[in-house]
Protein backbone atom coordinates (compact mmCIF):
# COMPACT_ATOMS: atom_id res chain seq x y z
CA UNK A 1 0.00 0.00 0.00
CA UNK A 2 1.51 3.24 -0.89
CA UNK A 3 1.90 5.53 1.81
CA UNK A 4 0.73 8.77 2.72
CA UNK A 5 2.33 12.13 3.15
CA UNK A 6 3.00 12.96 6.81
CA UNK A 7 0.35 15.12 8.13
CA UNK A 8 1.31 15.56 12.16
CA UNK A 9 4.43 17.14 11.70
CA UNK A 10 4.87 20.58 13.63
CA UNK A 11 7.65 22.80 11.67
CA UNK A 12 9.35 25.59 13.84
CA UNK A 13 7.95 29.04 12.72
CA UNK A 14 10.22 31.46 11.31
CA UNK A 15 11.75 33.35 14.76
CA UNK A 16 14.02 31.09 15.38
CA UNK A 17 17.99 31.70 14.27
CA UNK A 18 20.86 30.45 13.35
CA UNK A 19 22.25 30.00 16.59
CA UNK A 20 18.96 28.46 17.96
CA UNK A 21 19.19 25.66 15.33
CA UNK A 22 22.73 24.97 15.62
CA UNK A 23 22.50 21.69 17.70
CA UNK A 24 25.47 19.38 18.07
CA UNK A 25 26.10 15.74 17.53
CA UNK A 26 28.12 14.16 19.44
CA UNK A 27 29.14 10.38 20.71
CA UNK A 28 27.97 8.44 17.01
CA UNK A 29 30.65 7.96 14.35
CA UNK A 30 29.82 9.54 11.28
CA UNK A 31 28.77 6.23 10.22
CA UNK A 32 26.31 5.33 12.68
CA UNK A 33 25.05 9.25 12.06
CA UNK A 34 24.31 8.15 8.80
CA UNK A 35 22.85 5.13 9.27
CA UNK A 36 20.82 6.59 11.67
CA UNK A 37 19.78 9.29 9.18
CA UNK A 38 19.04 6.71 6.32
CA UNK A 39 16.59 4.60 8.44
CA UNK A 40 15.27 8.06 9.77
CA UNK A 41 14.42 9.10 5.54
CA UNK A 42 12.85 5.57 5.41
CA UNK A 43 10.82 5.99 8.10
CA UNK A 44 9.51 9.72 7.44
CA UNK A 45 8.58 8.71 3.78
CA UNK A 46 6.56 6.07 5.50
CA UNK A 47 4.73 8.70 7.24
CA UNK A 48 6.76 8.05 10.52
CA UNK A 49 7.34 11.57 12.78
CA UNK A 50 9.74 10.56 14.63
CA UNK A 51 12.33 9.82 11.56
CA UNK A 52 10.71 13.35 10.05
CA UNK A 53 12.00 15.22 13.14
CA UNK A 54 15.33 13.21 13.07
CA UNK A 55 16.01 14.09 9.74
CA UNK A 56 14.74 18.01 10.00
CA UNK A 57 17.40 18.63 13.29
CA UNK A 58 20.04 17.25 11.14
CA UNK A 59 19.03 19.44 8.16
CA UNK A 60 17.51 22.34 9.43
CA UNK A 61 20.57 24.00 10.62
CA UNK A 62 21.97 23.86 7.51
CA UNK A 63 19.52 24.76 5.46
CA UNK A 64 18.83 28.08 7.52
CA UNK A 65 22.69 29.22 6.74
CA UNK A 66 22.10 28.64 2.88
CA UNK A 67 18.78 30.98 3.13
CA UNK A 68 20.41 33.63 5.99
CA UNK A 69 23.25 34.20 2.80
CA UNK A 70 20.67 34.25 0.28
CA UNK A 71 18.21 36.46 1.79
CA UNK A 72 19.37 37.90 4.79
CA UNK A 73 18.68 37.15 8.55
CA UNK A 74 15.25 38.26 9.01
CA UNK A 75 13.60 36.11 6.16
CA UNK A 76 16.09 33.05 6.59
CA UNK A 77 13.15 31.45 8.63
CA UNK A 78 10.46 32.26 6.53
CA UNK A 79 12.23 30.61 3.43
CA UNK A 80 13.26 27.55 5.54
CA UNK A 81 9.75 27.22 7.05
CA UNK A 82 8.03 27.56 4.10
CA UNK A 83 10.42 24.72 2.10
CA UNK A 84 9.95 22.41 5.59
CA UNK A 85 5.79 22.70 5.12
CA UNK A 86 6.60 21.42 1.20
CA UNK A 87 9.12 19.14 2.29
CA UNK A 88 6.05 17.47 4.46
CA UNK A 89 3.66 17.79 1.62
CA UNK A 90 5.84 16.15 -0.70
CA UNK A 91 7.77 13.41 0.47
CA UNK A 92 6.30 10.28 0.50
CA UNK A 93 6.84 11.40 -3.26
CA UNK A 94 10.52 11.53 -2.92
CA UNK A 95 12.40 9.01 -3.99
CA UNK A 96 16.33 8.51 -3.66
CA UNK A 97 19.06 8.12 -0.58
CA UNK A 98 19.92 10.39 1.93
CA UNK A 99 22.12 12.59 -0.34
CA UNK A 100 19.61 13.01 -2.46
CA UNK A 101 17.26 14.05 0.07
CA UNK A 102 19.52 16.70 1.14
CA UNK A 103 19.94 18.15 -2.36
CA UNK A 104 16.17 18.01 -3.03
CA UNK A 105 15.59 19.81 0.46
CA UNK A 106 18.01 22.47 -0.18
CA UNK A 107 16.55 22.77 -4.02
CA UNK A 108 13.13 23.86 -2.22
CA UNK A 109 14.76 26.28 -0.28
CA UNK A 110 16.66 27.98 -3.03
CA UNK A 111 13.04 28.12 -4.93
CA UNK A 112 11.46 29.70 -1.97
CA UNK A 113 14.42 31.74 -1.77
CA UNK A 114 14.27 33.19 -5.25
CA UNK A 115 9.91 33.29 -4.93
CA UNK A 116 10.71 35.69 -2.37
CA UNK A 117 13.42 38.04 -3.76
CA UNK A 118 10.79 38.17 -7.05
CA UNK A 119 7.79 38.67 -4.36
CA UNK A 120 9.89 41.61 -2.68
CA UNK A 121 10.85 43.33 -6.19
CA UNK A 122 14.92 42.74 -5.17
CA UNK A 123 18.22 41.51 -6.19
CA UNK A 124 18.88 38.37 -3.78
CA UNK A 125 22.15 38.43 -1.31
CA UNK A 126 23.59 36.03 -3.47
CA UNK A 127 22.83 35.21 -7.27
CA UNK A 128 20.44 32.50 -7.88
CA UNK A 129 20.08 31.95 -11.40
CA UNK A 130 22.32 29.14 -13.09
CA UNK A 131 24.55 31.34 -15.24
CA UNK A 132 26.79 29.95 -17.88
CA UNK A 133 28.40 26.38 -17.64
CA UNK A 134 31.81 25.81 -18.27
CA UNK A 135 33.98 23.04 -17.93
CA UNK A 136 36.26 23.08 -14.76
CA UNK A 137 38.80 20.38 -13.33
CA UNK A 138 37.99 19.07 -9.74
CA UNK A 139 38.66 20.39 -6.57
CA UNK A 140 41.95 19.44 -4.72
CA UNK A 141 41.09 16.55 -2.22
CA UNK A 142 41.20 18.26 1.50
CA UNK A 143 39.89 22.19 0.93
CA UNK A 144 36.07 21.31 1.93
CA UNK A 145 37.07 19.33 5.05
CA UNK A 146 39.43 22.12 5.53
CA UNK A 147 36.94 24.76 5.36
CA UNK A 148 34.52 22.97 6.70
CA UNK A 149 36.89 22.79 10.55
CA UNK A 150 37.34 26.49 9.80
CA UNK A 151 33.75 27.79 9.24
CA UNK A 152 32.60 25.46 12.50
CA UNK A 153 35.30 26.70 14.86
CA UNK A 154 34.38 30.68 13.94
CA UNK A 155 30.69 32.12 15.19
CA UNK A 156 27.79 31.50 12.46
CA UNK A 157 27.32 34.93 12.04
CA UNK A 158 31.23 35.75 10.95
CA UNK A 159 31.62 32.57 8.86
CA UNK A 160 28.33 33.80 7.28
CA UNK A 161 29.61 37.23 6.79
CA UNK A 162 32.47 35.90 5.37
CA UNK A 163 31.12 33.80 3.08
CA UNK A 164 28.01 36.79 1.94
CA UNK A 165 31.25 38.82 0.69
CA UNK A 166 32.46 36.42 -1.32
CA UNK A 167 31.75 36.50 -5.50
CA UNK A 168 27.97 35.00 -5.57
CA UNK A 169 29.07 31.62 -7.85
CA UNK A 170 31.36 31.08 -5.12
CA UNK A 171 29.82 32.16 -2.12
CA UNK A 172 26.46 29.52 -3.70
CA UNK A 173 29.55 26.52 -3.99
CA UNK A 174 31.09 26.89 -0.46
CA UNK A 175 27.35 27.33 1.06
CA UNK A 176 26.37 23.78 -0.39
CA UNK A 177 29.34 22.14 -0.10
CA UNK A 178 30.75 23.33 3.10
CA UNK A 179 28.22 23.86 5.03
CA UNK A 180 24.84 21.99 3.85
CA UNK A 181 26.66 18.98 2.91
CA UNK A 182 26.25 18.29 -0.62
CA UNK A 183 28.30 16.58 -3.23
CA UNK A 184 29.87 18.28 -6.35
CA UNK A 185 27.12 16.71 -8.51
CA UNK A 186 23.98 17.32 -6.32
CA UNK A 187 25.05 21.37 -5.47
CA UNK A 188 25.35 21.32 -9.67
CA UNK A 189 21.80 20.26 -9.59
CA UNK A 190 20.72 22.57 -6.86
CA UNK A 191 22.68 25.47 -9.02
CA UNK A 192 21.56 24.52 -12.39
CA UNK A 193 25.33 23.68 -13.23
CA UNK A 194 27.97 20.76 -13.66
CA UNK A 195 29.74 19.32 -10.63
CA UNK A 196 33.07 20.36 -12.12
CA UNK A 197 31.81 24.41 -11.92
CA UNK A 198 30.56 24.03 -8.46
CA UNK A 199 33.75 22.07 -7.68
CA UNK A 200 36.58 25.01 -8.90
CA UNK A 201 33.90 27.77 -8.06
CA UNK A 202 33.81 26.22 -3.97
CA UNK A 203 37.77 26.08 -4.29
CA UNK A 204 38.13 29.38 -5.12
CA UNK A 205 36.05 30.24 -2.68
CA UNK A 206 37.73 28.85 -0.23
CA UNK A 207 41.14 29.73 -1.18
CA UNK A 208 39.75 33.52 -0.65
CA UNK A 209 38.46 32.35 3.15
CA UNK A 210 41.67 30.70 3.52
CA UNK A 211 43.10 34.56 3.39
CA UNK A 212 40.94 36.07 5.38
CA UNK A 213 41.48 33.67 8.42
CA UNK A 214 44.24 32.51 10.34
CA UNK A 215 45.30 30.10 13.53
CA UNK A 216 45.95 31.59 16.98
CA UNK A 217 48.20 29.36 18.63
CA UNK A 218 47.80 31.27 21.94
CA UNK A 219 44.20 31.12 22.19
CA UNK A 220 44.08 27.94 20.11
CA UNK A 221 41.47 29.22 17.57
CA UNK A 222 40.91 30.25 13.89
CA UNK A 223 40.47 34.00 14.26
CA UNK A 224 39.48 36.52 11.53
CA UNK A 225 42.88 38.45 10.23
CA UNK A 226 42.14 42.16 10.57
CA UNK A 227 42.90 44.03 7.47
CA UNK A 228 46.01 46.34 7.06
CA UNK A 229 45.96 49.89 7.24
CA UNK A 230 45.11 51.39 4.17
CA UNK A 231 46.78 54.72 2.82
Amino acid sequence: MRAGPVQTVVVPGPRRTVEDDDEQVSGRTTGELTAELADALHRARQGDEEGFVVLYRDLQPRLLRYATVLVGWDSAGDVTGEAWLQITRDLHTFTGDLDRFRGWAAKIVHNRAIDLCRANARRPTVALDAGADRGYPDEPPGDRDAATAVLDELSTRKALALIAGLPRDQAQAVLLRAVVGLDAQTAGAVLGKRAGAVRVAAHRGLKRLARQVRYDDEEGRWTLVSPGPTS
